[in-house]
C-alpha cells in the first residue's frame, strides 16, 4: 500500500512539476504577449499621434488652400471686370477710330478741293499780275506821254 501511495505521489509529483513547467512557459508566453501588446499598443498610439497629426497637417492644408482659392477668385472676379472694362473701352475707341477716321476722309477731300482752289486762285492770280504788269505798262507809257506832253 505505501508504494501505491508512494507511486500515486510521485505521479502527482510528476504531474505537478509539469503543470509547473507549463505554468511557467504559459507565463514566459504570457510576458512575451503581454511585451508585445505593450509594443503594439504604443505603436498604434505613435500611429494614431501621427495621424492626427497628418490629420491636422491636411486641414491646415486645406484651410490655406480655401483661403488661397478665395483670394483666387476674387482677383478671376476683378480680372474679368477689368477685361469687361477694356472691351468696352475697346470698343468705344473703335466707334472713335471709326468717327476719325471718317473726319479724316472728309478733311483729306476738303483739301485736295482746297488745293484744287489754289491751283485755280493761282493761275488767276498770275493772270492778275500779268494783267498788272500789262496795266502798269501801259500806265508808264501814258506817265511817259504827260511827261512829253509837258
Amino acid at each position: 500500500r505505501l508504494t501505491g501511495q508512494q507511486q500515486e505521489i510521485n505521479s502527482l509529483m510528476q504531474r505537478k512539476s509539469a503543470v509547473d513547467d507549463e505554468n511557467t512557459r504559459l507565463k514566459n508566453e504570457f510576458g512575451n504577449l503581454n511585451r508585445k501588446f505593450k509594443d503594439k499598443s504604443e505603436e498604434l498610439k505613435d500611429t494614431e499621434e501621427c495621424a492626427r497629426k497628418k490629420e491636422e497637417q491636411n486641414r491646415l492644408v486645406i484651410k490655406n488652400l480655401e483661403e488661397e482659392n478665395k483670394g483666387l477668385n476674387i482677383c478671376c472676379a476683378d480680372l474679368l471686370s477689368d477685361l469687361e472694362k477694356l472691351r468696352k473701352q475697346e470698343a468705344q475707341w473703335k466707334r472713335e477710330k471709326s468717327g476719325n477716321d471718317a473726319r479724316i476722309k472728309n478733311l483729306e477731300t476738303d483739301l485736295a478741293e482746297t488745293r484744287q482752289q489754289i491751283k485755280g486762285l493761282h493761275s488767276v492770280c498770275h493772270n492778275l499780275s500779268s494783267q498788272v504788269a500789262v496795266k502798269q505798262e501801259k500806265l508808264f507809257q501814258k506817265d511817259c506821254d504827260v511827261v512829253r506832253a509837258k
